[in-house]
């Protein structure tokens, strides 16, 4: 249920948050926000505008990030309900969605209904941020999951190594869900 060795990095944080709209009203999604680090950053983005919405399936987790951060909705489920989750909350569908979720943990069949679950409650030109310990490139999982990142978007791009976050890491930023 928990894939980091430590908390993430603010310079993590940063690289991870900046497809989040300087103005407007955008409906962010985080999943598997943990103990907070991309939480703090959303919210000094978004500034009070739009909705953040951080789906964590670890009960005591998810309660620790509501008393932490009471602006914030917190949903104490599975990503895999994030259509239903924002449909309950009577919005449409994210403009960004941040994970923590750790991909390259995940057997094949659960990467890609997480995934297909995420791109499906994206708009169409949504941004969709993770990342990837850099020891992980070249396992078997990881991999799968940068050809599944492929098929589910139209533009993936990978950003520089974070050298400052233990252990470095660096940042998928995919845009354009395939429908």
């Amino acid at each position: 249920m928990i894939g980091a060795l430590a908390p993430s990095s603010r310079r993590l944080a940063a690289t991870m948050c900046t497809p989040i709209p300087e103005r407007g009203e955008p409906t962010v999604v985080e999943l598997g926000p943990g103990t907070g680090p991309f939480t703090a950053e959303i919210q000094q983005r978004l500034a009070g505008r739009g909705h953040h919405l951080a789906v964590e399936v670890n009960g005591p987790l998810a309660q620790r990030l509501a008393d932490r951060f009471p602006a914030v909705d917190v949903a104490h489920a599975d990503a895999a309900r994030l259509s239903d989750l924002l449909r309950e909350r009577g919005l449409r569908q994210a403009d960004v969605v941040v994970s923590g979720l750790p991909w390259a943990a995940f057997p094949d069949g659960l990467q890609r209904d997480l995934l297909s679950a995420v791109t499906a409650a994206m708009c169409q030109g949504a941004a969709f941020t993770t990342f990837s310990y850099i020891h992980a490139i070249p396992l078997s999982s990881a991999r799968r999951f940068r050809e599944l990142l492929a098929e589910q978007f139209e533009e993936v791009v990978r950003g520089r190594t974070v050298w400052r976050n233990a252990p470095p890491a660096f940042v998928f930023h995919a845009r354009r869900p395939r429908t």
